[in-house]
Formats: C-alpha cells, sequence, structure tokens
C-alpha cells in the first residue's frame, strides 16, 4: 500500500535530477513550468516525446538535458537535425528501448512517467527496476501490470508517487491514519462533458465535443475517457493496486466543480477531503518536493467565493465503462490488460470517427467476454495479451459492422 512516510531527500541535498517521459504533453509541460518556477532545485536530465518533435527540440534548447528520445523511430533523423551548428546537441535514443534509457539512467533521481497508454510500461517498469522515485502520471502502466510493477518497486526500493489529482489526493489523505483504520477511499468525478446530456443523443457525440472537458484541460485521449468515465474506470483499478485495497473499498461519486478531488473515509465516522482549482500543476508540486511543499503556480481556493459542492452517484447507464472496470477488477488476471487495450483500441476508432461514442464500450465490453483471461507473471505475458486484445477489438470493430 502506497502510503506517506517521513523519510526522504531532504532540502539541503544536491540538485534532483529529472527524467520526464512524455514531455510534450499536458503533465509534461506542466512539470516543466514547474521545475522552471523552482530553478535550482531541479536539473532536467532527460526528455521524451513520441512525435511532436518540434516542441521537443524547443524543450531541449530550454532546459539543456543530456538526454532526448523519440519513441516514434521515424522521427528520429529529423529530430536529430534540428540541433546542426547550434553548438547543442544532446545524446538521441530512440522507440521503446530508448525510453527504458531514459527512465534508467544512473544520474536520474525523479522520473515523471506521463507516457499516455500502454506504451509507458516497459520504461515505468524500468525506473522501479533502478530504484527511482516514480511520478506516476500513467495509470495505465499500473492499470496492466498490476502487482507486478508495485513488486518490483518494493523490490528495488523504488518510491511510487502518483500524480492523477485523485490518488494524490488520497495519498494526502492517508497521512490522517493507520491502513487498519481506512474504510473507504472516495474518487470524485466531475462527470465530464455528457452529465445532463439526454441519453438519447450520446449517439450523435462528436470526437470534437467529447475532447471538451468543462474543468481540465487534457489529452483528447484522456478526455475522451472522462468522457464515457472510462477514465474513473481505470483509476479504481489504479487505487485497488496504489493503497491495497478491494473493489468494494473503492466508491465513486460525481462531483461536477471538480474542487474535492478524493476522500477517505475513517472507522470513527470522519473523512478527510482534499480540495484544490483543478489544475495538474498541484499534485505534481506536490510529488516533486514530498514531503515538502512548493509553490505550484496555483492560487489557492476562495472558500467564500467558491459556491456549493455537488456530489451524486453516477448513473451506470450513462456510464457503463465505469461498471466494465468493476467487472474487470472481478475477473482479475488478465481482465484489466484486456479492458485497457480494447478502450485504447476503441477510443483511437472513435477520435477518428469510425465509431460512434456509444459504441466504446460495446468493444470493451466484446473483448473482456470473449478475449481468453489468463493471469500475468512477467512482462512479455503482458505485451502478448495487451497486443492480441487490441487484434480482437479492431477485428471486432470491421466485423461487426461498426466501422461506418
Amino acid at each position: 500500500m502506497v502510503k506517506p512516510e517521513t523519510h526522504t531527500r531532504s532540502a539541503s541535498d544536491n540538485v534532483a535530477h529529472v527524467s520526464i517521459l512524455g514531455a510534450t504533453g499536458s503533465v509534461g509541460i506542466s512539470t516543466l513550468k514547474g521545475i522552471e518556477e523552482h530553478a535550482g532545485r531541479f536539473d532536467v536530465t532527460a526528455l521524451t516525446a513520441n512525435n511532436n518533435v518540434d516542441l521537443l527540440y524547443e524543450q531541449c534548447l530550454k532546459f539543456r538535458p543530456e538526454v532526448a528520445v523519440v519513441a516514434n523511430e521515424k522521427r528520429v533523423d529529423q529530430f536529430s537535425a534540428r540541433f546542426s551548428g547550434n553548438g547543442y546537441k544532446p545524446d538521441i535514443f530512440a522507440g521503446s528501448h530508448g525510453l527504458e534509457q531514459a527512465a534508467s539512467l544512473d544520474e536520474v533521481d525523479f522520473v515523471m512517467a506521463a507516457i499516455v497508454g500502454a506504451a509507458g510500461l516497459p520504461a515505468t517498469l524500468a525506473a522501479a527496476r533502478t530504484g527511482k522515485r516514480i511520478l506516476l502520471a500513467n495509470k495505465e502502466a499500473l492499470v496492466m501490470s498490476g502487482s507486478l510493477l508495485m513488486d518490483m518497486a518494493s523490490q528495488h526500493a523504488a518510491r511510487l508517487l502518483p500524480i492523477d489529482s485523485e490518488h494524490n489526493a488520497v495519498f494526502q489523505c492517508l497521512s490522517g491514519g493507520s491502513e487498519r483504520e481506512v474504510e473507504r477511499i472516495i474518487l470524485t468525478a466531475s462527470g465530464g462533458p455528457f452529465l445532463k446530456l439526454p441519453l438519447k443523443e450520446f449517439a450523435g457525440v462528436t470526437p470534437e465535443q467529447a475532447c471538451a472537458h468543462p474543468n481540465w484541460e487534457m489529452g483528447r485521449k484522456i478526455s475522451v475517457d472522462s468522457a464515457t468515465m472510462m477514465n474513473k474506470g481505470l483509476e479504481v483499478i489504479e487505487a485497488c493496486m496504489l493503497f491495497g485495497k478491494d473493489p468494494s473499498d473503492i466508491e465513486v461519486v460525481i462531483h461536477p466543480q471538480s474542487i474535492i478531488h478524493s476522500l477517505v473515509a475513517y472507522v470513527d465516522g470522519s473523512m478527510l477531503a482534499h480540495l484544490a482549482y483543478p489544475d495538474m500543476r498541484v499534485p505534481i508540486a506536490h510529488a516533486l518536493a514530498w514531503p515538502q511543499r512548493i509553490h505550484s503556480g496555483v492560487d489557492g481556493i476562495d472558500l467564500a467565493k467558491l459556491g456549493p459542492l455537488e456530489f451524486t452517484a453516477p448513473d451506470q447507464n450513462r456510464f457503463p465503462c465505469l461498471r466494465l472496470a468493476y467487472q474487470a477488477l472481478e475477473y482479475s488476471g488478465s481482465a484489466a490488460v484486456i479492458l485497457n487495450a480494447a478502450n485504447e483500441v476503441a477510443v483511437e476508432s472513435f477520435l477518428k470517427a469510425e465509431i460512434g461514442f456509444t459504441e466504446i464500450p460495446v468493444v470493451v465490453d466484446a473483448a473482456l467476454q470473449h478475449v481468453e483471461h489468463e493471469n500475468m507473471q512477467e512482462l512479455e505475458m503482458i505485451l502478448t495479451k495487451d497486443q492480441q486484445t487490441r487484434l480482437f477489438a479492431k477485428r471486432f470493430i470491421e466485423q461487426t459492422g461498426l466501422r461506418h
């Protein structure tokens, strides 16, 4: 169980060297803003990107990392050529192996694991295997790997600090009591852009509408996951792994204002809640400096101006993906791998306007029902099951006529 402790790097220690996996995404950009605000406390050692080599190049010029990685090997030459004649060039690596190198460099202390989806799993495991402090923003890595990542982190004295606003909030609220005194964990969900949209209109939802989150600025895939509430389902699975809880101990409530990010209920009837404006810079700053606190660049809450805070139970008819996530937890084994892989394929197809919004859970449900469930003990088994599920989901979309 991930629980606050008291021993770690002190303010008087040397500068912390940071590797950012997924530097050009929203979490990576926010992390670099936090590092820039606290110049002299952190040093950027490695930056990685998949396709956005233009932004990666600008980031390299600004932060001067020793290593840069382009995951898409087809873009490496284009990226490398940008450094011609400017007097600075980092060591440049490519592909999944390059990501693992960036995550496991000897001089790196902290690894921001912010690569969206299954692509971030091998590098996150490499960071755990080399005993890094892992700022875990890639929930899919933990969803897929289950106990493998947790066991590897424990074995190699790596430290997992959650970056998802909900899990970071839980982590902070757990300081209020011992593990045995925790009754349940409550994760809040905004409900996304379609909380009050009539169900009969869901079939006509466009990718642009699904990506227009009312509270958070996120990438397109995560925004769609928020709209379907699959994002919250993945967070339930992640919470079970991070905090050593059963699915029945994790509750989800709709909280449209996104001010309370999570709560922990204790056996004495009390609850501790974490409040902050919806901005990823808050959990990022917490994890970078933990157990100390640094300014995040986000204003504190003015309670008098806040207005009412609402809480309701999620409607399973409106958000079937949340039910599917709990179902995957009941199946255990490789079910979470299947859930995640099928969802990534379905969301990608939706974003390409190949399937409708309401067909995303149809694809995921079919995969859970028809792809064989197995016990996952090694990374190779996980990656094989991931690919097997992706192939099934793509064929299902084509053969059942879901593809428009």
